[in-house]
């Protein structure tokens, strides 16, 4: 089963919390690119998998990346707290 995501509310997440494709990247295990077609489309599908990994990467509900509920001015904050452990990867 594949998920929806919808790239506007992708990239103004991403944005918002600060996060950088590169560093992005690096917390889900897509690549630059694939996160760019991701936020260049109008609604992309994905595995369920890979939609997880980037709700976990910017602390936002799926249901959010989705377009199922709307943005709320907490998901629009950028993180208190690196996403990880790998130091270097959050710096």
């Amino acid at each position: 089963m594949m998920m929806s995501i919808d790239a506007k509310v992708l990239k103004s997440v991403r944005k918002a919390r600060k996060v950088g494709r590169p560093k992005l990247a690096k917390l889900t295990g897509l690549t630059e690119r694939q996160l760019s077609k991701l936020e260049g489309a109008v609604v992309t599908e994905l595995a369920p998998a890979q939609m997880m990994r980037i709700s976990d990467a910017l602390q936002v509900p799926a249901v959010v990346l989705s377009g199922e509920e709307p943005v709320s001015d907490l998901d629009m904050m950028p993180l208190a707290t690196p996403c990880c452990s790998n130091k270097g990867c959050c710096g």
